[in-house]
């Protein structure tokens, strides 16, 4: 028999015109932006639906765009498939993701969950104005050799592995300096390096004092112990502890997302149906990645393939 995991989309997923067709299709996925509107001050609706792109795409908005497109995906799958979200056994989610499946997993509110997910877009935004710094993903290199690019570009300023995505793509972050300089070792060296469009370098101690920030909402945000485990983004591992949950979800602010090893101990666990649940296919592409044969099934505005 399959054991069902759930995983869902971060930051970087997001586009105009998400969540447009499942607010026509499905009432409760309108519920969810209806109330989003409600808590975040502003009409995220519009701005998920319409644009501009740019202001979608700052992590201020990007942030609480996400989470709440994930979970209205969500209710799509409720309403069309309500075994699979019934017989979930697992969950997890790339970084902004993670507080989507500790939602779903019931470990914190809709209302709550939001809450943190907008300070946090607001506190990693403000320490990436601090510092101008970015992002840069590595291809075909393995974790060592990326390591290696990165103490040979240090020299340049701080710069450090941030996301251990599949074999293959690794991203590293730094300051703009350093990620430059990384980038053009990469290449030199048989790599292919892509900047990414992001607004610092997340991932990095560079987000001081972000978490600082977040630690003072996430103290007065009551966390649960999960109904099902979720598998966390800094360590790869199932922590059902709420204060365990709560300092973990603070490190993931300074510390690399360890997506590979997250998706191989759910397989270890015996995980065997996936489903990326929220906007895009970013999930599903890395998968294919790290271990090929698994199925795993998109849910998002257009389809379930």
């Amino acid at each position: 028999m399959s054991k069902i995991a759930l995983l869902f989309p971060g930051q970087g997923a997001q586009h105009v015109g998400m969540g447009k067709q499942l607010v026509e299709q499905y009432p409760e996925a309108r519920k969810r932006f209806d109330e989003a509107g409600e808590i975040l001050g502003y009409d995220l609706a519009k701005l998920c639906f319409e644009g501009p792109a740019d202001q979608l795409d700052s992590t201020i908005h990007s942030q609480p765009a996400l989470f709440v497109a994930s979970l209205a995906a969500l209710e799509k799958l409720r309403t069309d498939r309500p075994d699979v979200v019934l017989g979930c056994e697992m969950a997890a989610g790339l970084s902004l993701g993670e507080y989507t499946a500790l939602v779903f997993a019931g470990a914190m509110s809709f209302e709550d969950g939001l809450k943190v997910v907008q300070r946090r877009g607001q506190a990693m935004q403000a320490a990436a104005d601090a510092t101008p710094s970015g992002m840069v993903s590595i291809l075909l290199m393995d974790r060592d050799k990326v390591q290696e690019v990165c103490d040979a570009a240090s020299g340049h300023g701080s710069i450090q592995i941030a996301n251990y995505l599949c074999p293959g793509n690794i991203v590293i972050s730094g300051t703009v300096d350093a990620c430059e300089r990384a980038a053009e070792i990469a290449d030199a060296e048989g790599g292919r390096a892509i900047p990414l469009a992001v607004a610092g370098a997340f991932h990095t101690p560079i987000m001081k004092p972000a978490d600082d920030q977040l630690a003072e909402v996430l103290r007065d945000t009551v966390i649960k112990s999960p109904q099902i485990p979720v598998v966390s983004n800094v360590d790869a591992e199932v922590h059902t502890d709420p204060e365990e949950i709560r300092n973990l979800l603070i490190q993931q602010v300074l510390q690399p997302v360890r997506w590979e090893d997250s998706i191989r101990k759910m397989l270890d666990d015996g995980c065997t149906e996936f489903y990326e649940v929220g906007p895009g296919k970013v999930l599903k592409g890395l998968m294919k990645r790290i271990a090929r044969k698994t199925p795993i099934t998109t849910v998002n505005d257009s389809e379930v393939s």
